[in-house]
């Protein structure tokens, strides 16, 4: 089975993300945006899975420095998925995949069980 973490090193939710995993004894690779770019395949399969509005991060500080025009314009996938692959930092991280399927979007202690079941079962 492979896992796949994406997201930026120096963020602290993927930072929590990742030494979890580890302590879990999961196995699983790193995809850094800043180094190997954001994959536009994935951001469709992640769209068609979760949808395009739980993967923006409407509350982090790239979203907040985007002018009101360029935020009003995300108005469906499409034009979320512009944003996402022009700016990384927009996506809400981790997004964690399991053998191609999205388990996580986001990280936080709510979420543990479930992630757990979902990347041992």
């Amino acid at each position: 089975m492979s896992t796949i973490v994406y997201g930026i090193p120096n963020c602290d939710t993927v930072k929590k993300a990742r030494a979890w995993l580890s302590e879990q004894g999961v196995d699983y690779s790193f995809h850094d945006y800043k180094k190997q770019g954001v994959p536009a395949d994935r951001v469709d399969a992640w769209i068609a899975s979760v949808g395009w509005e739980p993967l923006v991060n409407r509350q982090g500080t790239t979203w907040r420095k985007l002018d009101e025009a360029t935020k009003a314009g995300v108005a469906d996938a499409a034009s979320a998925k512009a944003l996402m692959l022009s700016q990384a930092s927009v996506i809400k991280r981790p997004v964690i995949e399991r053998d191609g399927v999205v388990v996580s979007v986001g990280f936080g202690a709510k979420r543990l069980d479930e992630l757990a079941t979902r990347l041992t079962s």
